[in-house]
């Protein structure tokens, strides 16, 4: 097995040695990075003889890793739904203090008033982000720790 790293975009330093001369890479300082939530928004069909509009099926999903969106292959989905549960994602991969109404609530209703299905949001894992990878703005001084 190599010990050879590649550079990707979520990691582009080169790898490093250790004492024991196996290449690592030097991880950022804590404050370089923030962490968000992976998603899942996945669709719920209340009961067997719900009335569907959106062309959604039971089980439907998108995941969100990051900033990237992904769904399953041959799937579609609603760009109406979608524009329903979107402006709450960012806010859903964050963490949320207990009493938050985001931390709690899941579900986001279909923007057809006459459809019945939901979006289910569910956190499903955790990944850590360098801000240089993400943005080229410096943190303002006046926000700096």
């Amino acid at each position: 097995m190599s010990n050879q790293l590649s550079w990707t975009r979520s990691n582009p330093d080169p790898p490093v040695a250790d004492e024991s001369g196996i290449r690592q890479r030097t991880p950022p300082p804590a404050s370089a990075c923030f962490d968000l939530y992976d998603l899942r928004i996945e669709v719920v069909i209340p009961h067997p003889d719900a009335k569907i509009y959106c062309g959604a099926k039971s089980g439907d999903y998108f995941e969100l890793r990051g900033e990237l969106l992904f769904l399953p292959p041959g799937q579609g989905f609603s760009i109406y739904s979608l524009s329903s549960v979107l402006p709450l994602l960012a806010a859903k991969q964050r963490e949320t203090h207990k009493n938050d109404w985001m931390t709690s609530d899941a579900e986001v209703a279909c923007p057809d008033p006459n459809c019945e299905t939901r979006l289910r949001i569910t956190r499903t894992g955790k990944r850590s982000f360098k801000r240089s990878e993400t943005t080229g703005t410096e943190i303002p001084k006046s926000q700096e720790g």
